[in-house]
């Protein structure tokens, strides 16, 4: 059985962010690494957090549950991402909001980038 890895991608220090005031090409980022998934940090803070993933062809990241709301875009490739036991195919260009309290998991039946964008603040109402 194949080992399956999940790769920070600013040398294993997954809280370094993207150097603000400087222009960048966002599917340019991150590369793809056979056998795992690859995050890179674009910005972390208090209030949310935006995450640049890859996915090699074969990958997934099992079944979790987060309490915010979390905003998927696909900038490469093809995604098939499950909320509640409810598959959805999303394309380049695609996005879903992935509701908070859902239990969502991530499957890469062929290679894909995506942009993660979770929202912490707004829940105190």
């Amino acid at each position: 059985m194949e080992e399956h890895k999940h790769i920070p991608a600013n040398n294993n220090d997954i809280t370094v962010e993207l150097e603000k005031g400087k222009t960048h090409i966002i599917v340019e980022i991150i590369e793809y690494v056979p056998n795992a998934v690859v995050s890179k940090t674009i910005i972390r803070k208090t209030t949310g957090n935006i995450t640049a993933m890859s996915f090699d062809v074969g990958e997934e990241l099992s079944e979790k549950m987060s309490p915010f709301d979390t905003y998927i875009q696909i900038i490469h490739g093809a995604a098939q991402v499950t909320i509640d036991k409810k598959e959805h195919h999303l394309k380049l260009g695609t996005g879903i909001i992935i509701p908070a309290n859902s239990r969502h998991c991530f499957n890469a039946n062929e290679q894909f980038k995506m942009i993660s964008t979770v929202i912490k603040s707004g829940y105190e109402d």
